[in-house]
């Protein structure tokens, strides 16, 4: 291992969105006289009769959910996208804007209120990861639909309204932000080197054995060597796939193994259900070739000393650039010892 990286500050690359994220290991060292908070230690049952996501209650538009067993999937009742929405375009100087339409949709992953994904046997991810096939094949079929985003957030720290393991499926017609700079540099790499970005990258990642956390026949979990958030992840297929279509029956349990690998890992870190944002990125849905790109799966948690202690995007990160203390190697460590 370099140990410049672990003693001085420095900048590292993100080779997907071209951006750089400042380290300062030297800071890790410093006493914590921040924020501290009340750790949750709730126990919820495995129905909650006024949770809108359960088997059998009524939601908010007086829908009835059946009495799923496994995944189960409806059209958002609170969509930040419409389907219909009316198409225009401001091009007025400098004030420019134009309609976005596109479909929303949440995922229950269990009927089980008071599980999460970590929680979860691999058998019951797998129907989730299934699922997620299903409805980025179908949903991407719509005309106008150029992109679907596969995401999760867990815990009320990021946002979560509802206790219940659930997730979300956004689509739309035109790639966002972070897409579209992942969509770029990746097409830029294959068209010089013929090779999938992600699928070189992970060959270096796995003969230095710095940042890997887990691997099994087809996927790696790692911490990016650009990690923003602290304890943030990758799950990459070894494999160059371009969307999750690619994953055939054993691949889609093996990315389920992944899944459960690192959100166990993540729990156990400072023994609390561990919150992160966590998204699928992969090829676009607008019937263009897409070969250039290596669908991953990304979590970013806000935990950084313990349970109750969160990292926050302020000062420098907001008028600057991201910056980390704990390095990815040390954060993979910690990780590693725990799966």
């Amino acid at each position: 291992m370099n140990t410049d990286l672990q003693d001085f500050s420095h900048k590292r690359y993100n080779i997907l969105t071209g951006e750089w994220v400042l380290v300062s290991p030297h800071r890790a060292k410093r006493p914590w006289q921040g924020q501290n908070e009340a750790t949750s230690n709730e126990i919820r049952p495995a129905h909650d009769p006024t949770c809108y996501l359960c088997a059998g209650n009524t939601r908010i538009n007086g829908e009835i959910n059946p009495d799923y067993k496994n995944a189960f999937v409806f059209t958002n009742d609170f969509a930040a996208l419409q389907k219909d929405s009316k198409t225009f375009k401001i091009n007025d100087g400098l004030l420019q804007a134009q309609s976005e339409t596109g479909i929303c949709k949440v995922i229950c992953f269990s009927p089980d209120h008071s599980k999460s994904l970590a929680d979860m046997a691999i058998e019951s991810i797998q129907k989730v990861v299934e699922t997620w096939q299903y409805e980025y094949e179908n949903i991407g079929k719509n005309e106008g639909i150029n992109y679907v985003q596969i995401f999760e957030n867990k815990g009320a720290v990021m946002g979560c309204s509802n206790p219940h393991p659930h997730g979300q499926i956004w689509s739309q017609s035109t790639l966002p932000n972070e897409v579209d700079k992942k969509d770029k540099h990746q097409q830029v790499y294959f068209n010089k080197n013929k090779t999938s970005l992600l699928g070189d990258y992970l060959q270096q990642e796995l003969e230095k054995q710095e940042r890997i956390i887990f691997e099994n026949d087809s996927f790696v979990v790692l911490i990016p060597f650009w990690a923003v958030w602290p304890f943030e992840a990758m799950i990459v297929p070894k494999k160059h796939q371009k969307d999750i279509l690619c994953m055939n029956g054993e691949e889609a349990s093996l990315f389920a193994e992944a899944i459960s690998v690192l959100t166990k890992a993540y729990d156990a870190l400072f023994n609390t259900s561990f919150p992160y944002s966590s998204g699928i990125h992969q090829a676009p849905t607008n019937n263009e070739d897409n070969s250039h790109w290596h669908w991953h799966m990304s979590f970013y948690p806000p935990l950084l000393r313990s349970a109750t202690v969160k990292k926050f995007m302020v000062g420098y990160e907001m008028f600057g650039s991201p910056q980390r203390d704990i390095t990815a190697e040390i954060a993979t460590q910690r990780l590693k010892e725990l799966t």
